[in-house]
């Protein structure tokens, strides 16, 4: 059984010595210009929720609705600052029309920080991520740019988002290498519903030095019990509109898959007394990589059920419940490396523990 812990039991973020609450507080719901979200005001109250609770891990981007994410948490940060590690994100377009406005190039980082900078109304971005792999920006420009940024005092931490695995080893390889800044953080989807990270961005991460931070831990509210089988249908299993509903269901997550994973969360939230929020967000948060899930929300009530997340202890029981309930199908090499008698030929036979009992790689035989 896990135990229950609090917003202000800090942990290190990957290989940094960086200090970060075990909830980030994702601000992508502050401002109300995408149709949807908090206005400043109730932004205000759950910000305050969590700062008082001991919170101190704030993530949001340049492009967040339209820049008002940005604006707006730095005028309610601004009184405390200092206490605040506050993360945003380059990449993504902001002037539709124009290619240099996105992208991972030197341009547009340089470009998108001195925004960011701008509408955070401070000195410098705590930690700073890649949003995306771009497919044409080479690795080299990506982290001589970054390491620049750092220099200069404006970036003092890096993080990526939604990369490939490969590419972000053969990145931070590479800095590793030329003695620029590595990552120290990693950013992607992860929840009940979407497992296929483990695969190899989790246990890449665990290798190389990184903090996961998994976004949409909630599986964009499909574990909270906010869908149902009359929300599918024939296309994507599900409709596709402009509509918060459509955004999820354009994920490929609001299918029959999920909702059976999600009646799963439902029993065990009954057993434990918890919310189903608490219970998909404390699955989150036993796995050995990750630093700390990004919550979301757009309500103090919202804010205050995700911290409680926290206090939920989960059994043995009840986590191979949900992990068999959401168990991913093995892939190419994992699936055919781990048949007994691959395993019996790589290890002649022999138990073999890897040097560090953490390892991903860990192997008996």
């Amino acid at each position: 059984m896990s135990g229950t812990i609090s917003l202000d039991d800090y942990r290190l973020l990957g290989r940094s010595g960086l200090r970060v609450s075990p909830l980030s507080l994702g601000t992508m719901t502050f401002g109300t210009d995408w149709g949807w979200g908090a206005d400043e005001a109730e932004a205000a109250r759950i910000l305050a929720a969590y700062v008082d609770r001991g919170g101190n891990f704030v993530d949001t981007a340049v492009n967040y609705t339209g820049g008002s994410s940005e604006r707006i948490l730095g005028r309610l940060i601004a009184d405390k600052r200092e206490r605040m590690v506050l993360a945003t994100k380059f990449t993504m377009a902001r002037d539709p029309g124009n290619p240099n406005s996105g992208g991972n190039h030197r341009l547009n980082l340089v470009r998108s920080v001195e925004a960011s900078l701008r509408q955070l109304n401070t000195d410098r971005i705590d930690l700073l991520y890649v949003h995306a792999w771009d497919f044409t920006t080479t690795p080299e420009e990506i982290m001589r740019a970054l390491d620049d940024l750092i220099g200069a005092g404006k970036v003092l931490y890096l993080g990526i988002c939604n990369t490939p695995a490969w590419r972000i080893a053969q990145m931070q390889t590479l800095a590793d290498l030329r003695g620029w800044s590595p990552f120290v953080a990693l950013q992607i989807e992860y929840s009940l519903v979407e497992r296929t990270v483990e695969h190899d961005l989790m246990p890449m991460a665990q290798a190389m030095g990184l903090g996961v931070l998994p976004w949409s831990p909630l599986g964009g509210g499909i574990l909270t019990g906010k869908y149902t089988r009359d929300d599918l249908s024939d296309a994507n299993d599900a409709q596709v509109s402009s509509e918060r509903k459509g955004i999820i269901a354009s994920t490929g997550h609001l299918n029959e898959r999920a909702l059976v994973i999600a009646d799963v969360v439902g029993q065990i939230a009954e057993e434990t007394g918890a919310s189903r929020a608490q219970v998909a967000l404390a699955w989150t948060l036993r796995h050995p990589a990750v630093a700390s899930p990004v919550m979301g929300a757009r309500t103090l009530a919202q804010a205050e059920d995700n911290f409680g997340a926290l206090e939920v202890a989960l059994t043995d029981a009840q986590m191979a419940r949900l992990d068999q309930a959401s168990a991913p199908a093995p892939v190419f090499p994992a699936r055919f490396t781990a048949r007994p008698m691959v395993r019996q030929l790589i290890t002649g036979g022999a138990s073999i523990t890897a040097r560090d009992a953490r390892s991903p790689d860990r192997m008996t035989a």
